[in-house]
């Protein structure tokens, strides 16, 4: 895999209002804040966890994450 198609995950911290299923969902890249709102520890979604980060893009009721191509 180049650094071309690694897939990253995205938090659009504006849209967010801190529900908490991310870090639910993707514990191994999202924790939450003492406010509630995701700390991200790694913007690469490695391959072992891309489908349990498209099951937190959907869940998010903000539509807050994003994946994409670095």
């Amino acid at each position: 895999m180049t650094a071309a198609d690694r897939e990253t995950l995205r938090i659009d911290r504006i849209a967010c209002t801190g529900h908490g299923q991310c870090a639910e969902l993707l514990p191994e890249l999202i924790t939450l804040d003492e406010w509630g709102y995701p700390v991200q520890h790694d913007a690469t979604v490695p391959p072992d966890l891309h489908a349990h980060a498209r099951r937190a893009i959907r869940a998010c009721p903000r539509l807050a994450l994003r994946t994409g191509r670095r």
